[in-house]
C-alpha cells in the first residue's frame, strides 16, 4: 500500500514560481509512474506531468511544456512539481498519484493506482 501526500499550495500571484512535494509512503519500486493531475472547479482532472520512479524518464501536458518541471528523490520518496510563470488558469487542486505498473498511459487517470488528497493552487492576477 502507498500513500501520497502533497503540499507546497497556496495562493500566488501570476507571474511567480511555486514547486509542489508530494510524499509518498511505502514502498515504491522501480517500475512505478509518478504522476501529478490538477482539477479546477467544474472540471475534469487532468493530466500535469508524471516521471518514471526508476529511470527518471518525464511526460508532459503541452500546456505546461517549458513552464512546469518534475523531478524525483528516490532516496527521500519525494516527487516534485516545480511551476514557473504561473497564470490564473492554473488555478486548481493539484494532485500526486502512483502507477505500479509502468506500461499503462501516463495521461490517463485511470491508470493510477493511489492518489494523494490534493493541495490547492491558486494564482491571482
Amino acid at each position: 500500500q502507498v500513500q501520497l501526500v502533497e503540499s507546497g499550495g497556496g495562493l500566488v500571484q501570476a507571474g511567480v514560481s511555486l514547486t509542489l512535494s508530494c510524499a509518498a509512503s511505502g514502498r515504491i519500486f522501480s517500475s512505478y509512474t509518478m504522476g501529478w493531475f490538477r482539477q479546477a472547479p467544474g472540471k475534469e482532472r487532468e493530466f500535469v506531468t508524471a516521471i518514471r520512479w526508476g529511470r527518471g524518464n518525464t511526460y508532459y501536458a503541452d500546456f505546461v511544456k517549458g513552464r512546469f518541471t518534475t523531478s524525483r528523490d528516490t532516496a527521500k520518496n519525494l516527487v516534485y512539481l516545480l511551476m514557473n510563470s504561473l497564470k490564473p488558469e492554473d488555478t486548481a487542486v493539484y494532485y500526486c498519484a502512483a502507477e505500479e505498473d509502468g506500461s499503462r498511459r501516463v495521461s490517463a487517470p485511470s491508470a493510477y493506482d493511489y492518489w494523494g488528497q490534493g493541495t490547492q493552487v491558486t494564482v491571482s492576477s
